[in-house]
Formats: structure tokens, sequence, C-alpha cells
């Protein structure tokens, strides 16, 4: 029986409607049941037609709960010598990467994670991280990876709200992290311990657990703890990281499993193909392919911060097949400088682009410059890539500007999603598929988070009517495939990471001269969008002492820098009769207003 996730990562793995031991379950049975016949209908309690045909059983001979730690296992046999990891002058084979995995999760239960533990990360893509995809599950822990651009303050939050028992740390961010135990400690919450990953040999200190001892002091004889049931909870992705109430988007074992696989299909990536890791694997597990590499025995490219000229440097030093990235970063190769850029291509390079609509300009400057670029689209809430805009080939006899308005859409769910559509959010019907009436897209299928930690309230809201409700608006075609057209929630996506105008508007009214405050997208070129912040001042205050430096500095001192202004307009907000911001009219302003670069 699924169960519904309300306040506890620690799930049991009964067939039959759990009794719960521990007080983090759901406080009783008859709780219990109202859950689960809340989110689901008649059918679903339906006999299973398998039940009434003699001679067949279910028995751990034939059902074996899915896991994606089980791909790094085969890997370490198939491809037992061929190149897994590379970071800079480290490299290692797959072999290697499966012995270390299998010490680094002995060390882990020595250090006392128990199955059902949370293990954050703090840190850039670097191989340590690779590596805890998978140890930190073969430890029976869920993983938990925090955005590396996050301040103290937030990170602190999340470590409190996923109560992370231990938290990997690179030391470049070091100090953030140690300033975000400190908050804990005033709070009087017991901190994770902090575990240094040392991969630059010039950084020693005794006073904090080191990676490689970990490593050292582990067993290659550990026992997996393989998840006693797939719907045990594999990772925690923050949608996020707002102080006011932060999503935890849960991801199942099974569900890791399934998009592992579809991602790595409709990526095109057969065996031993080589992978530029330039998608951050703290945004959806980098979505699903730590997981989907090891299943096809992927040379793995680490950098540590994306730039157009490390891009090409390893395409031509490590012949990189495949990569991912967020438009903005297409962006930054079209328009980077030519010394940056190595050109022709020695082979055709395949590119999954998603996170906000690529330009239809960019995308075609891309395929000109040598590479194939593939459209996905998801969300966290959906383990990354649901959707791919799948090429017809009558498409390339169309005009330029035709064929890539048509590569532009988010296209259909992937195979491991059962179902997408475009649905009145009222009525739950779809909408006309005719590329013109508006609904929101949701979706189905067992590539769907299990909820919300924590959130049961929200959990519920995302699931009303049976279906996964994005937020996201949008139109469907003729050819069924769906456009998005807005948002319905007022979300900043800038650089492929969400913003939340709300936590920007309360970082601004906390500054004396703001009087009012509302931010909105404004496009960019570089980024796709960034925030722009409409203030009107109080009295006594005007442009001459309160300059528009100074409001993106007051927000830059208390905010992540990606979700700070990059623009303040000091202007009167419209307003309804009723008092309400109409931030229709902002938006169109800031469009208006054109890219600030």
């Amino acid at each position: 029986m699924q169960r519904v996730l309300a306040g506890s990562l620690r799930w049991a793995s009964q067939i039959h409607l759990p009794s719960f031991s521990s007080s983090l379950f759901f406080d009783n049975t008859q709780t219990q049941l109202q859950q689960y016949h809340h989110f689901h209908s008649a059918k679903d309690f339906e006999p299973q037609s398998w039940n009434s045909m003699e001679g067949l059983v279910q028995c751990s001979a034939n059902h074996v709960p899915l896991s994606p730690i089980g791909f790094l296992e085969r890997s370490s046999k198939a491809y037992r010598d061929n190149t897994s990891l590379i970071y800079g002058s480290i490299t290692y084979t797959w072999l290697q990467t499966y012995q270390r995995c299998l010490k680094l999760a002995s060390s882990l239960t020595q250090l006392g994670i128990s199955p059902g533990d949370v293990v954050a990360t703090f840190s850039y893509n670097l191989p340590e991280i690779y590596e805890l995809h998978f140890a930190v599950p073969m430890a029976g822990g869920i993983l938990c990876t925090l955005n590396a651009r996050h301040d103290s303050a937030m990170v602190s939050t999340l470590l409190a709200h996923s109560e992370a028992k231990l938290i990997f740390v690179e030391p470049q961010l070091l100090e953030t992290a140690l300033g975000a135990l400190d908050l804990l400690a005033q709070k009087d919450i017991k901190p994770p311990i902090l575990v240094l990953l040392t991969d630059f040999e010039s950084f020693t200190s005794s006073s904090y657990h080191n990676y490689n001892n970990l490593l050292e002091n582990g067993s290659y004889d550990f026992e997996v703890r393989r998840p006693k049931s797939e719907w045990d909870p594999i990772s925690i992705n923050y949608t996020s990281g707002t102080t006011a109430a932060p999503k935890a988007v849960v991801y199942t074992h099974r569900g890791a499993y399934l998009n592992s696989i579809a991602t790595v299909l409709l990526h095109g990536m057969g065996t031993r193909p080589v992978y530029l890791w330039s998608v951050p694997m703290f945004h959806c597990n980098g979505w699903c392919l730590p997981w989907g590499a090891a299943a096809q025995g992927a040379t793995n490219i680490c950098i540590r911060k994306v730039f157009p000229k490390a891009i090409f440097d390893n395409i031509h030093l490590h012949k990189v097949t495949h990569f991912g990235a967020a438009p903005t970063v297409l962006n930054m190769i079209v328009n980077s400088p030519k010394d940056n850029i190595h050109l022709p291509l020695p082979h055709m390079v395949e590119i999954m682009t998603g996170g906000s609509p690529p330009p239809p300009q960019v995308m075609a400057r891309m395929e000109e410059m040598g590479f194939r670029v593939n459209h996905i689209y998801g969300l966290t809430e959906t383990y990354g890539p649901a959707t791919n805009c799948v090429c017809k080939p009558e498409w390339d006899a169309l005009p330029p500007e035709e064929r890539y308005a048509l590569k532009a859409r988010q296209g259909l769910n992937h195979l491991a999603m059962e179902e997408m559509d475009v649905k009145d959010s009222v009525t739950m019907e779809s909408v006309k598929a005719d590329g013109k009436t508006i609904g929101e897209v949701m979706f189905r299928g067992n590539t769907v988070m299990s909820g919300y930690f924590k959130d049961l309230k929200a959990t519920e809201e995302a699931f009303e009517g049976g279906w996964f409700c994005s937020g996201d608006v949008g139109v469907k075609h003729e050819d069924g495939y769906i456009q998005l057209k807005d948002r319905k929630k007022d979300v900043v996506i800038s650089g492929g990471e969400n913003v939340s105008p709300v936590e920007v508007e309360t970082v601004l009214y906390s500054h004396e001269p703001v009087l009012e405050a509302a931010v909105v997208a404004r496009p960019d070129k570089l980024w796709g969008e960034t925030p722009c912040a409409f203030v009107p001042l109080k009295e006594g205050f005007d442009n001459n002492n309160v300059s528009v430096d100074h409001i993106i500095k007051f927000c830059r001192d208390r905010l992540p820098h990606y979700m700070a202004p990059k623009t303040v307009v000091f202007e009167d907000l419209p307003k309804t009769s009723t008092g309400k911001i109409q931030k229709y009219f902002l938006k169109e302003k800031a469009r208006a207003m054109g890219s600030l670069f």
C-alpha cells in the first residue's frame, strides 16, 4: 500500500496497512486510513486481476524494490576498468567508484547514520558529491543536496527543517556552513556533524571530520542497506529555500530509478557516453543523471563552475558527448568572446536544456555551432525532466524561425511519466488543443514526488483532483504538444534558479525608507529573467537620499546575490479598489524595459 508522507521520512514498508511503532509516523490507524482515502479513488480499491489467477504469487524471486543504487554495482562489473569520474588530474574507474562508495557508506553507519536519517551536502559539482548520491542511500540514508549559492541563514533554515544528521561541505563554503551551524546553536538546535570534502591537498584541519579519512576507515565488506520498499525516500530537494516556508520535495527510490532511465533515453545516451557536469547536482539531483550516467557506464567530467571556455576545453580534451544546461548557459555560449569558443567541434554534442523556455534564436545559434539541442521541461516535483520536445523530421523543411519556434515548445511527457495535460484548474477538464486556450499544466505518474516533507496541506493542494498541479500555465497544440505561456505564480526564474518575489519583498519591507514593494520578472539576455523591484518610498525619503544602488546593496547583504533585484524603480504601485497590488501592470512595465544589458 502506498503511504502519504506526513511529517516524517521514516516510512514503514509493510505490504498491508502499517502499524507504526514510532511517534514520527502517523498518530493512529484512523488518521492513516483517512489520509489514504483522501488521495485515492474508488477504483484504487478494486481487486487486482493477478490475485484471481491460480498459480501466481508475488515473492522475492519476482518482486524487488526498484532503486538506482543497483546501477553502480552493475557498472562496477560491466565497465570495471572504464573511467567513471574525472576532475582535473583526479581519475577513477567504475570499480574504484563502487569500492569508494561501499567504504563511505560503511563509515556513514559508523557515524551513526541509520535508515531514514538525512545527510546533507553543501558543495558545487565535485566527485565526492557524485559518490554521495550512491553512498548515502547505500547506508539507508536520505540525501539532501543544498544549493551552494545559499547564505548561512538559508542553510541553517534548511538544515533545521530537514533534521540533517550530517553535512558534507567543500572548503570554499566552510565559512558559510559554520555560520549556519552557529545560527542553529543559537536556537538550541543540535547541529549536524560536519565533514569536509578535502579535494584540495593543501587544506588540512583536525577540527572536522575528513572525507578521505572516512574512506580510509570504511570497509569493502559493507552490506548495502537496500530499501525495504521502493517507496522509501532517497532524497530531499528544496524548491526555493525560503526562510518562511521552505518546500522539501521528497523523491523515492522507485521514482529516481524510473526517471534516471527516462532521462538517459530522452538524452540519447548510449553505452559509455562522456557526460559533462554543467547541471548542478544540487538541482533535482542533477536531473537524476548521477544515477542515470552510472546505468550507462558514462565517464563523468566534473567541473566546479560553469563557463563557456571550460565547456569547450572539456569537449576537446575529454571528447564530451552530452551535457545539460539551462538556457542561460546556452546564451552565455553563443555570446561568448571568440577566444573562449573552440570551433569547429570535434563531433556532434548533445545538449539537454530546460529550466525556462529557451529563446528560439539561441537554440538556432547553438545548432549552427555543432550542438544538437533537446528541449526538456519539468519541475523539482517531477524529479527534474518530465517532458521533451520530440523533434519531427518534417520540421527540417520549415523556415528556421518557424522550426525553432516549434522546438522551443515543452512537448510531450517522457516514457516514465504516465500522463501530462493542460486543464482548467477549477473544472479539471482538459482545455481545447487549439494552441490558444489557457490552462494549468498537470502531471500524473510514477515520477511525481511523494509530497512535501512536513507540509501535508501543501501536498494535498498540489495533488488536488488526482493530478500534480504544476502552477505553470500554458496551452496545448493540435499535435498534443504543450507550450508554457506564463506562470500561475509570480516566481522569477533567474539562471535556472527560482526566486521568490515574496521573500525579496519581505527584505525590502524591512528597510526603513521603503513604504511598499512589489517584485516581478524583467527579461534578461543572459539570465533569462532577473528580479525587478517597484518601490515607493516613505515621506521624507526620495531619490536624493536613497539610490537604486543603495536598495540593491541592502538586498544583496541579506539575500543570496542571485535573488537580489537587478532593477529598482521608484514609483507608486497600481492597486485595485480593495488595495490589492496589480502586478499585471508591473509585469508589462518590466517586460517593456527589455534586457538590462
